[in-house]
């Protein structure tokens, strides 16, 4: 395992835990056998794109796209040239009723991703088209510390927690150290029922500036469709 940049010091430990170890085994088994999202060098595009001392804004997801060509590792954020999928399309319908923001053309989140809005999903695996079967292996675990070390290590941290499931594991924040934002999930089903209208984005911006932050540029530029996130030259993979 070698993990590079700064997420190393605090992360390195975890890989040599027990769950760590029986999670390794349980993904090389499944490779055997089935297709996983996303793809083994993007596991960690998350970490990757955003080091740990760049962290600003935390939005948090439950496990990635399960659908072809769809996850690479940002939470809610599909490749170049993907349909935006409707939890997206919900989320970009908030931007532009919050911060008059049109909706993007495409579902590529990194320009997000690179202005430190850290893209975590709870579980970072999934098996094509099984939604949820990457559960409870032990990735619940190493982003329950993802969240500790930035709630423990850092100040002044927006943290966007939509659903219950979300809420459940962003429960132990210190809301004195950090901004915590809650509401329905973005999802069709839900997104009527507190999610449009909620203003987060907003809210997120006015506090980052209130602590002498830069604001995050929710406004994403056009992308071309070829483009691509090539993970392997900047973080080393245990698996």
């Amino acid at each position: 395992m070698n993990l590079t940049g700064d997420w190393q010091e605090y992360l390195a430990d975890e890989f040599e835990k027990d769950y760590m170890l029986v999670l390794q085994k349980f993904l090389q088994a499944e490779k055997q056998n089935n297709t996983i999202y996303p793809a083994e060098p993007e596991y960690f595009t998350a970490l990757n794109v955003t080091p740990f001392s760049k962290v600003k804004v935390v939005i948090l997801g439950q496990d990635p796209y399960h659908g072809e060509g769809q996850a690479h590792g940002l939470s809610f954020s599909v490749k170049p040239g993907i349909k935006i999928p409707p939890s997206l399309m919900n989320i970009y319908k908030e931007l532009e009723m919050d911060l008059e923001i049109a909706p993007a053309q495409h579902g590529f989140l990194e320009q997000w991703a690179e202005q430190g809005v850290l893209l975590l999903n709870s579980v970072l695996t999934v098996e094509a088209s099984k939604a949820g079967s990457h559960q409870n292996k032990g990735w619940e675990i190493f982003t329950d510390k993802i969240i500790e070390l930035i709630n423990n290590k850092h100040q002044g941290v927006v943290f966007m927690l939509w659903g219950s499931y979300a809420q459940k594991k962003g429960r132990h924040i210190d809301r004195d150290k950090h901004c915590v934002l809650e509401s329905v999930h973005p999802s069709p089903l839900s997104a009527y029922r507190g999610f449009l209208g909620c203003q987060h984005f907003s809210k997120a911006n006015n506090y980052l500036v209130g602590l002498g932050k830069e604001p995050i540029k929710w406004a994403l530029e056009p992308i071309e469709s070829t483009n691509k996130v090539d993970c392997n030259t900047q973080i080393g993979l245990p698996f």
